[in-house]
């Protein structure tokens, strides 16, 4: 890996920093130097990829809002750099801080050339703008942590786990358990001497439950978020066997990672996700699943004549 995320801190970081926002957001367009500042730069937080001889590859930057919103603005990729996945981090990075912060949701204004590339990431697409330097803009959306309390949380994962061992027997011969989960982050763990094969470390088909459950709760614990309600079923799904599994692990899906909205279940229509799902020891990925779920509308039981 020949770059890096940081916060820039220096004074020649911050001159290449703000250089790079002013070529590709206002220099195109005749605006002078300086317009690619604003007054809330001493209350945000900046994020840059520098290559390992120094250049500025991309930048952004969040500052908070109201009412547990976060704002990205000035997202910046130099033009050499586009299509490595560059702007991805810098974004990842700044999803990571709203969340430090405790916002619970992120809004960003995107040119129309950046829709595709946002929407990919999990963003929902908002209200339309006025057109800046008469460039389309859209307002775009993502929750970065559920609604709710830690107490809601903690009753909503018993549940769940409950859900599991009295509909899927396989989870509690699998003794699965929710490990953790604080709105963002869903962890769950099956330990390894019910779930062995005959080379003493986890059965495959063990693993693929253990992330398949795991993305199916975290689709299962947004509806509780919403006060929704439908049929969770996978459509798809691959899945990647990185190492053997000798030692306890546990499977770990994220909120920010997540790609479609369920809203739309409220209407009675069939809804869709993407998630990813990785089984992690001590900080190694040990398998790798992306999974498709549909949301199915519950049907209203038919009245009697």
């Amino acid at each position: 890996m020949n770059y890096q995320v940081i916060i820039p801190s220096t004074a020649q970081e911050w001159q290449g920093y703000y250089q790079l926002r002013y070529q590709v957001l206002r220099q195109p367009w005749g605006q002078p130097p300086g317009s690619e500042r604003d007054e809330l730069e001493a209350d945000s937080a900046h994020r840059m990829v520098l290559a390992a001889d120094g250049a500025v590859l991309a930048v952004g930057r969040i500052h908070q809002l109201a009412d547990g919103w976060c704002q990205v603005r000035y997202m910046a990729v130099a033009e050499a750099a586009r299509g490595k996945g560059l702007g991805a981090l810098v974004l990842k990075s700044l999803e990571l801080q709203g969340l430090a912060w405790g916002c619970r949701q992120l809004t960003l204004n995107a040119r129309e050339n950046a829709f595709g590339f946002y929407q990919n990431l999990g963003y929902q697409a908002g209200r339309p703008l006025e057109p800046l330097y008469g460039i389309a803009h859209q307002q775009m959306t993502k929750r970065l942590r559920l609604d709710g309390t830690a107490p809601e949380w903690l009753q909503w994962c018993g549940s769940l786990q409950q859900t599991w061992h009295q509909t899927i027997p396989l989870s509690g011969f699998m003794q699965l358990t929710v490990d953790q989960f604080d709105g963002h982050l869903l962890a769950c763990r099956a330990p390894l001497p019910p779930n062995k094969n005959l080379h003493h470390s986890m059965f495959a088909g063990s693993i693929y439950s253990l992330l398949t459950l795991t993305g199916w709760g975290l689709v299962w614990l947004q509806l509780q978020a919403l006060g929704l309600h439908g049929d969770i079923v996978l459509a798809d799904a691959d899945i990647r066997y990185l190492a053997p599994v000798r030692q306890d692990a546990r499977a770990e899906v994220l909120l920010t990672e997540v790609r479609g909205d369920l809203v739309n279940i409220r209407h009675g229509r069939k809804v869709r996700q993407q998630l990813t799902v990785r089984l992690v020891h001590s900080g190694q990925v040990l398998a790798e699943f992306h999974g498709r779920f549909a949301v199915l509308p519950v049907q209203p039981a038919a009245s009697e004549a």
